[in-house]
């Protein structure tokens, strides 16, 4: 201390401490926990979201109760809400005033209602969130973007919240600030009717939003504001809007549009098949969530809610994932017609159709949730990205890139869907044609593979095998016609692409590598059991299984590859892909490794997010979600995992009971 200085005592009681040395800080930047400044972070963990849906506008729910992220009019435009990726670009809470961590958090049962409770000291109150459903109300096909068939019901474009005092009495605050475009646009407002209770949102060339509410707000710049002292029995709503339909009257008509919300999710949860298991919750959750990232208008199916939530802390690889990759549609066929689902599961397939007749069968790896082709990427460097996380990018350059499997997952998506019917129509077999001759002109030529790598393309075995999936089962749908020149060609080609693969991708061990030209593993190859490449049995599916399960992972959890052996054109390391760890839970159900498959799917289920969701992938070290949010992939690949244990368990019950097995498989 020099002379003149006051005499420093140590940080205050509310001060943060100083971190020690270096190698705490960089566990405390790892984790999350401070920001790259070295302050703690004002990012919520990616798990502690909570995700609403109408079936076309999501909303991510921070725990303080703001809406951090949410885009208009669809699920893959212009945010209004982007706090998530950067503070200052919109955000909409409601709830009390000096109080953010909330004492609980749930869904209604069965629903996408989110219900928070809040301990205030003095007193408590229940806030609920929807994206309200209502009854169908188009009456001509040409005032509606809707191209499926349609329903009982559909979006009434309306966040809405809810809230009732039940003990005491709580300071409420309402805090709407709406920025446009990404956070470019600040909002302009006005009040069209005067009054207090209702303004509407503008900025140029944007959608105007209205909110209304049975509590008075002021307007404070872009920002309207509100607080209200509630005291027990005390109701209060309020709600934004952005279409045709009427905002609420008041609380009561705010309550009954929300129970109906509620009452659709329930209704149509009931329609689905889970078995009565210790995880049923996890399949119902998955089942909503992939429901909510469904598109109704065109039954696309989004890989998640967000842009650019990161798969590294503070790192680069951070995409936009608000798109409809055509791979999903086989995964998303196996998990919807699994549980029953078939409407949504056949709405998909027909998106899938519709892009590929159009697009005379050369299909992109992925598309806009409308059927966009164009996804011309682009870095948004005014956003500071979650947790400094950068660059924010929109837009995604994958659906420029040459992917092989492409082919392959088209047709085991119209296989499942001809068993489900039993039938394959003559346009459907067009589709058929096209993608088994384009499977086969360009199976033998270099791609990126399922993992999108910005390197150099290489010959990825998961890609050989997609077009020996484009063949095989292409050949099973003609005999299924009775072409049979065309079944046996197929099935020649098929035989071919077969042998190639297995002559080519495996090492030393007897093991299926990344590609042709490495030993590196890919967990991508958890596939080939599944696809039936081999049989389960078959001692070259069974090593390269279990040398993924002890040398592809991290405590257990399942990395896509080792960044150090693959060429992927970007820095830095990754978290494990939940994704691939659930391949591995059903993969090893196929090879019979029962105990295992069970064990591990428990783990990863215990990773799951308060609200039963998860993002992209999780960093095994702390457990924390890393990446898109929530995450279509995961939650197909969590369906089928689940699935697989429970059938294993089933089996062995039964046996069991028969007298047939001395004891349960996994408890020898």
């Amino acid at each position: 201390m020099t002379d003149g200085e006051p005499e420093t005592l140590g940080p205050g009681p509310l001060e943060p401490r100083p971190l020690e040395n270096e190698a705490l800080e960089n566990e405390a930047l790892e984790l999350g926990l401070i920001s790259r400044t070295g302050e703690f972070s004002a990012y919520p963990p990616i798990a502690d979201y909570g995700f609403l849906s109408d079936c076309e506008v999501t909303a991510l729910v921070a725990p303080s109760g703001a809406i951090e992220w949410m885009c208009l009019p669809r699920m893959d435009c212009p945010s209004l809400f982007g706090a998530i990726l950067d503070r200052s670009a919109g955000s909409f809470r409601f709830g009390p005033e000096d109080v953010e961590v909330p004492a609980d958090r749930r869904y209604l049962p069965g629903t996408m209602v989110l219900e928070t409770s809040w301990d205030c000291g003095e007193g408590w109150i229940v806030v609920r969130d929807c994206l309200v459903m209502g009854p169908w109300r188009h009456e001509h096909p040409g005032h509606t973007k809707h191209i499926r068939p349609p329903t009982d019901y559909d979006s009434e474009h309306i966040l809405l919240r809810t809230v009732r005092c039940v003990q005491g009495s709580v300071q409420l605050a309402l805090d709407c600030e709406p920025v446009f475009g990404y956070g470019m646009q600040r909002a302009q407002w006005s009040r069209p009717n005067g009054g207090y209770y209702q303004a509407v949102a503008t900025a140029e060339d944007t959608l105007p939003v209205t909110l209304t509410s049975d509590i008075r707000f002021g307007l404070e710049g872009s920002a309207a504001r509100g607080r209200t002292l509630l005291r027990e029995g005390d109701t209060r709503f309020c709600a934004l809007s952005w279409g045709s339909r009427p905002p609420p009257k008041n609380y009561k008509d705010a309550d009954k549009r929300l129970t109906w919300t509620a009452h659709h999710w329930q209704h149509w949860l009931a329609r689905g098949n889970f078995p009565d298991h210790r995880w049923r919750s996890h399949l119902t959750r998955s089942a909503l969530t992939l429901k909510g990232l469904s598109f109704a208008p065109t039954g696309a199916i989004s890989a998640a809610a967000t842009t650019s939530l990161p798969e590294t802390p503070r790192g680069e690889r951070n995409w936009d994932y608000r798109y409809s990759w055509i791979r999903d549609a086989t995964f998303a066929l196996w998990g919807l017609y699994t549980l029953g689902f078939d409407w949504e599961a056949n709405d998909y397939f027909a998106y899938v159709a519709d892009l590929a007749e159009r697009d005379g069968g050369n299909l992109q790896i992925v598309y806009g949730i409308d059927g966009t082709a164009d996804l011309t990427e682009r870095v948004l460097d005014h956003l500071q990205g979650y947790q400094d996380a950068r660059p924010v990018r929109i837009g995604n350059a994958a659906y420029q890139q040459r992917q092989n499997d492409v082919w392959g997952t088209v047709l085991e998506s119209v296989y499942l869907h001809t068993k489900s019917r039993d039938r394959l129509d003559e346009r459907i077999w067009q589709v058929v044609k096209q993608q088994v001759e384009h499977a086969l002109d360009n199976w033998r030529e270099p791609d990126r593979g399922i993992w999108e790598i910005r390197g150099e393309p290489k010959h990825f075995t998961s890609s050989k095998v997609m077009c020996w999936v484009a063949a095989d089962r292409g050949a099973r749908l003609a005999k299924l016609r009775d072409d049979h020149d065309v079944a046996r060609m197929w099935r020649k080609a098929a035989n071919e692409i077969h042998a190639d693969i297995c002559a080519n991708a495996l090492d030393d061990r007897g093991v299926f590598c990344q590609h042709y030209d490495t030993t590196a593993l890919d967990a991508s190859l958890l596939l080939m059991p599944l696809l039936r490449f081999l049989p389960p049995e078959d001692p070259r599916i069974r090593a390269t299984v279990l040398a993924i399960a002890d040398e592809l992972t991290r405590d257990g959890l399942v990395l896509r590859y080792r960044v150090t052996e693959t060429d992927d054109g970007l820095a830095g390391e990754e978290g494990t892909f939940t994704i691939c760890t659930f391949w591995l839970v059903s993969a090893l159900a196929e090879i019979g490794e029962q105990r295992r498959a069970r064990d591990l799917c428990e783990k990863v289920l215990s990773y799951a997010s308060p609200l039963l969701l998860y993002a992209e992938e999780i960093d095994p070290r702390s457990g924390r979600h890393l990446g898109n949010f929530p995450q279509a992939f995961t939650h197909l690949a969590l369906i089928n995992a689940v699935m697989h244990v429970i059938s294993d368990e089933q089996a062995a019950r039964r046996q069991l009971l028969a007298g047939e097995a001395a004891v349960i498989p996994w408890q020898a």
